[in-house]
């Protein structure tokens, strides 16, 4: 079997945000001058939740024209839509039937989403689906914060018990950690990730007007005192902006802190960093989105391609069960 370096998937349940893009998409970008990573819209995963059909349709093309106006080139990168490529949803009840039901309850994000609500089986059994994107590419190394790390120690454990029942069928991966800014904070709540389902006040969006993105920056969350330093723990609100603003502009979050004497000069730097960021990006965004028919056109030949390379893994796992001979 091949090993594939690196996966990422990307969930179309609402718009990228500055952390989507420091934390995972550039990463991948970076990842395409070394291996070819495998890059995905996991829109399945979008519809554990209660959901308008309409809606997830458009987020799903926003998303991908996103990535690719971010830098993602589908020659580099095996880069698909998820539901176009049916080996994941084979794979996912192949494992299901290798997953113990405690070991699903268990993941942080359904104790978290289910609770007080009429919950879709769905929610339940994502990881396992989650599970089932990793294993398929035989990826050796899954990129995510510490909020998804779990979902990757779930596909570790369920591999090697497949391995160990069945014998050598897929790659065990492992999680690693994003190198440049893994967790950018909520500028209104810098003790939560920025998050896509969390208040717009407190995110910035990729595809926020530069002064939306100036004006949520400037009214950002700081701390007691009048001095800029760099301590996560004590002063989470000012290690927050350090950190988009090192995220962006580059340099380490301690020593761009000496630069600033007051808040107010390093909201106006921070902002003005995210919207030399995202400006080109958004620039790209535009243009791609003139001819929303290449979007589904790459993403279709990325999926012919994915499913070439995720069909021996779906016939070792089959054999593996007894399903084929």
């Amino acid at each position: 079997m091949t090993t594939t370096a690196t996966l990422t998937g990307f969930q179309p349940t609402g718009h990228l945000h500055l952390g989507n893009l420091l934390g995972a998409v550039r990463p991948v970008v970076a990842a395409q001058r070394r291996t070819r990573p495998v890059t995905f819209v996991a829109d399945l995963h979008a519809m554990t939740m209660p959901h308008d059909p309409g809606e997830l349709r458009q987020l799903t093309l926003e998303v991908a024209t996103l990535l690719l106006a971010a830098g993602v080139d589908p020659d580099r990168s095996l880069f698909y839509l998820q539901s176009q490529v049916p080996e994941h949803t084979e794979l996912h009840y192949l494992l299901e039937c290798a997953t113990r039901y405690g070991e699903a309850h268990r993941m942080i994000q359904f104790k978290e989403r289910g609770r007080g609500r009429s919950t879709r089986l769905s929610l339940l059994t994502y990881p396992v689906l989650m599970a089932a994107d990793i294993l398929l590419h035989d990826t050796a190394e899954v990129p995510v914060g510490d909020d998804q790390r779990q979902h990757v120690e779930l596909a570790r454990d369920v591999a090697t018990r497949f391995n160990t029942h069945y014998g050598q069928t897929f790659v065990v991966p492992r999680a690693v950690k994003p190198e440049v800014a893994a967790r950018v904070m909520d500028l209104s709540d810098p003790s939560a990730k920025m998050s896509k389902s969390r208040g717009a006040a407190g995110t910035l969006f990729v595809l926020d007007p530069p002064e939306v993105i100036e004006r949520k920056v400037m009214r950002a969350v700081t701390d007691s005192g009048d001095t800029v330093s760099y301590e996560p723990d004590a002063r989470p609100g000012v290690a927050n902006l350090l950190e988009i603003l090192a995220g962006c502009a580059g340099g380490s979050p301690a020593a761009l802190a000496s630069g600033f004497t007051s808040y107010g000069a390093l909201k106006r730097a921070a902002a003005e960093a995210v919207v030399a960021t995202v400006r080109p990006v958004q620039a790209r965004f535009t243009e791609l989105s003139r001819d929303p028919g290449y979007v589904r056109r790459v993403l279709a030949d990325g999926a012919e391609r994915a499913r070439e390379v995720t069909a021996d893994t779906v016939h070792r796992a089959r054999k593996a069960v007894g399903l084929i001979a």
